[in-house]
């Protein structure tokens, strides 16, 4: 039996297990790096091309070269002096003067001005707030910076927020004169077209001929937004556009490899004086007079701030301690109320770091040096808080949301593995702060960051190691005895264990991958991966608890957690959260505001179908409105069925046909004015139309024939709700008629759907049909030799006694025959109502019986005669004490 290992002992091992493939790595690289030197190159960069010519000289009124240049003081001094001119210069034009070019200064210049919208185009565009001539040196400069791609990127951010705010305006003005040309459209309808024969009438004719004429004048300011608005958004794109290929191409830089032991003494002579640095400004801080005396002025106020710094950083423990005893208590809610009162350790100590931040600040120590390392304070802080409270949440033996299906030790070391990442990051961020103090060569910052990525890439190894594992421990879980256990533990935690394993490999592939990037010399791309993929996790851990927060709430809110597993609301938000979430994952992996906000503009202008185009307030409309007439139609029909139709003479299966009838003309009512309200064009829909009659005609055949059978049943009624009927070898009660099919509830308390084809081509009995009279027969068998008058008599007073059996017709007792054991009799009787059949025969028949043992009667059974053709054979057995089963 081997000796028990120490835990010392085995903590060793396993760091001499994890060191050796890195100094692997480490030797590897170092022999690698001496041959690896910066490349001219990126890894995104296309081949080489050749050098392209000088650009050509801008000339004083061309744009300009540069955002720079364009959004100097001298090209704003120049667009206004040309505004100003603009009035002056069109009042010089005399009468004699040539005609000028067509433009939107000048379109329409001699229409009525006193009309709105039928000046010149330019003036009516004024309307909107655009602009034309300043729209028009704007794209200029634009379409300049596109070509040569030149301009910061701050310049051309820039200029694209320019860009954004002239096609905003252009959008407005694309609905300019909408009323107007609404109006002149309908004149023009009701005049209608000009026959194709020529007569016609000279006033109609002119009128139509006007009406044309101002339909075109109003119709040119909207296609000319519209053309501007396509500029616009075409150079916004463009911009997008070189944006994105910078971006790509800074990814894509070789850089030095951190391996080159070239760079490492450089890089530690930096490191040494941002320390040295940092030291001397903070001695010389405290040396220095004038903060002493400044110091002594705000002193009651640094020692204020800093008590309460260090009492809410003290309160982050009593919100702990708090939510402990709120789980313990275990009363409706808690979980909850525990979850709010978590979020204390987070902001409690944040807010304590920020006043600590704060009065050092006040205490003078700040500098080149200082202050940033003071602004980065509270955010490396937060990076603990986060990963304390989020490995308190789901893992450990006080998790508050634990995760099922997770062995214990696995529990703990994942624990204590995402406070050593949420440390490691906030290690990074104060040690890049302190870096970036000062210029750095780039061999020396690609040395000086290497370690800092490798102490954030292993704790996010060994992480996705504990994740990638959890599948084991829930198949060891999982395998018990029953079966019914082990089907519901598979269902409740084998899709989210599932998650949490490929979850964990992602972070370890990411983990491993970015530093070899960062080896290679693509510190930038490392840097894109490492630590989009951890703020990733925590997006996905938040999402979890607010997940589990919304059941938690509901479950309050309904009294039962079992109401609120099988809720769709909680669904419903979860799902809602989901896509919440998606703009700010796109913005840890590299979108920019402006790409979140470009696809926002895409939506809000919708889609086209032909000529017809789809808003998202269409949209909104045409829901609003389908579903407030939804919401009527049913409670018109509820009031129907509730209040009007019961105090009419209809039947109930008349009553339902004019329920349903009146639903399914108000639902295509409502659908046909939602789609009217949200501007389609119904003429578009031909296409469908006949694309969907082809349909027809070869796949819903049988659907459209049960859709019109199951009209027919509504309008002739030959079944109603209520109605007792045999069809296809089923009998029932029909319970009801919808477009489809027909739903009956047999005796044995089953459904039976039926199509509504089958109902209205095929044979069926309906033995309510009208009204619930019917007849039943009761056969009864006597004995031979009975008195049949007296069973006659007895049979037709059971029968007239029988409070449902009808006076008229009367009752009749028939001989129907002589049967080979007894004389069959049978009553035949009209009941008030049919749907008692059953229960009437049963009644006669004990009548029947009883009243016959009184009268002697008897009734008769079949008997059978057994002959024997030998019996001597067995009365010889029976005297020699053979047993006669035993022979043969």
């Amino acid at each position: 039996m081997s000796a028990r290992i120490p835990a010392p002992r085995k903590r060793a091992r396993f760091v001499a297990r994890l060191m050796l493939p890195v100094w692997l790595v480490l030797g590897a690289g170092t022999a690698a790096a001496q041959g690896i030197a910066p490349a001219t190159g990126g890894l995104f960069d296309a081949a080489p091309q050749e050098e392209p010519a000088a650009p050509e000289v801008v000339p004083p009124d061309g744009p300009a070269a540069s955002v720079e240049e364009a959004l100097s003081p001298e090209v704003t001094e120049g667009e206004a002096g040309s505004e100003e001119t603009e009035e002056t210069g069109a009042e010089e034009v005399g009468a004699d003067a040539p005609a000028p070019d067509l433009t939107p200064v000048t379109a329409y210049r001699r229409a009525d001005s006193s009309l709105p919208g039928t000046g010149p185009l330019s003036a009516v565009l004024a309307e909107s707030g655009v602009n034309w001539e300043s729209w028009e040196r704007t794209a200029a400069r634009s379409e300049a910076i596109s070509e040569r791609g030149q301009g910061s990127d701050f310049a051309l951010q820039r200029l694209r927020e320019e860009l954004v705010v002239w096609r905003d305006r252009f959008q407005q003005a694309r609905d300019a004169n909408g009323g107007r040309i609404g109006t002149v459209e309908a004149q023009l309808t009701a005049l209608g077209p000009a026959p194709e024969s020529g007569n016609e009438d000279e006033d109609i004719a002119a009128r139509r001929a006007a009406l044309s004429e101002k339909l075109m004048r109003l119709r040119a300011p909207v296609r000319l937004a519209d053309e501007a608005y396509a500029h616009a958004d075409g150079l916004i794109r463009e911009i997008d556009r070189l944006i994105r290929e910078r971006r790509g191409r800074a990814l894509g830089d070789r850089g030095p490899s951190p391996l080159n032991p070239g760079l490492w003494p450089g890089a530690l002579i930096v490191m040494y004086e941002r320390v040295e640095a940092l030291g001397t400004e903070l001695w010389a801080g405290w040396l220095s007079p004038s903060r002493r005396a400044g110091l002594g002025a705000v002193l009651a106020e640094v020692l204020l701030l800093g008590l309460l710094g260090g009492l809410l950083m003290r309160a982050g423990l009593w919100a702990r301690r708090l939510r402990r005893r709120i789980l313990e208590a275990d009363r409706r809610g808690a979980r909850a109320l525990g979850f709010a009162v978590s979020l204390g350790q987070v902001a409690l100590p944040f807010g304590g770091l920020v006043l600590i931040a704060r009065a050092l600040d006040l205490a003078g120590l700040t500098g080149p040096r200082a202050g940033p390392l003071l602004m980065v304070l509270p955010l490396a802080g937060v990076a603990v808080l986060l990963a304390r409270w989020m490995a308190g949440q789901f893992f450990g033996p006080e998790a508050a949301q634990p995760i099922a299906g997770i062995a214990v030790a696995r529990q703990v070391r994942a624990r204590r593995q995402v406070m050593w990442l949420g440390w490691a990051i906030a290690l990074a961020q104060v040690s890049q702060a302190l870096i970036s103090t000062a210029a750095a060569p780039e061999g020396a910052q690609a040395v000086l960051s290497f370690p800092l990525l490798l102490f954030v890439a292993v704790p996010l190894f060994l992480l996705g190691q504990t994740l990638a594992g959890v599948a084991r421990d829930t198949a060891a879980t999982t395998a018990a005895p029953s079966a019914l256990v082990e089907t519901t533990r598979r269902d409740t935690t084998g899709f989210r264990q599932g998650l949490l394993s490929v979850l964990g490999k992602v972070a370890m592939a990411v983990a491993v991958v970015a530093p070899v990037l960062s080896i290679l010399g693509y510190a930038a791309l490392s840097d894109a991966i490492l630590v989009p993929a951890i703020q990733t996790i925590m997006l996905i851990g938040v999402l979890v608890l607010l997940q589990r927060l919304v059941f938690d709430v509901w479950t309050v809110a309904t009294g039962s957690e079992d109401l609120a597993r099988d809720a769709l609301v909680p669904v419903l938000i979860g799902l809602f959260l989901i896509l919440a979430a998606l703009p700010v994952g796109a913005l840890i992996w590299g979108a920019r505001p402006e790409d979140l906000a470009e696809v926002w503009t895409r939506f809000r202008e919708g889609y086209s179908f032909g000529e017809t185009r789809l808003q998202p307030t269409d949209l909104m409309w045409l829901m609003v409105v389908f579903v407030t007439g939804y919401a009527l139609t049913r409670l018109i029909q509820r009031a129907l069925r509730s209040v009007v139709l019961p105090r009419t003479k209809l039947d109930i299966g008349g009553q339902n046909a004019v329920a349903v009838g009146f639903g399914y003309v108000g639902i295509t009512a409502a659908a046909i004015l939602a789609i009217t309200t949200a501007g389609l064009d119904l003429s578009n829909l031909a296409i469908v139309a006949g694309a969907l009659s082809v349909g027809i005609g070869f796949g819903l055949q049988n659907i459209v024939s049960n859709f019109v059978a199951g009209i027919i049943l509504l309008i002739e009624r030959p079944i109603g709700e209520g109605d007792w009927i045999e069809v296809g070898g089923q009998s029932g009660y029909v319970r009801d008629i919808s477009v489809r099919s027909t739903r009956i509830e047999t005796f044995d308390k089953t459904d039976v759907i039926v199509p509504n084809a089958d109902l209205v081509s095929n044979q069926v009995t309906n033995w309510t049909r009208g009204n619930s009279v019917g007849r039943v027969i009761v056969p009864v068998g006597v004995a031979h030799g009975s008195d049949l008058v007296k069973v006659q008599r007895i049979m037709q007073e059971v029968a007239d006694l029988h409070p449902l059996v009808l006076a008229n017709p009367e009752a009749a007792v028939l001989f129907r025959g002589f049967g080979p054991s007894s004389l069959n009799f049978e009553i035949r009787a009209f009941l008030r109502d049919i749907n008692f059949i059953i229960a009437v025969q049963s009644e006669m028949n004990h009548e029947i019986a009883r009243r016959f043992a009184e009268e002697g009667i008897k009734i008769p059974f079949p008997q059978q005669d057994l002959w024997l053709r030998n019996p001597e054979t067995l009365r010889a057995a029976r005297s020699d004490g053979e047993d006669p089963d035993a022979q043969g």
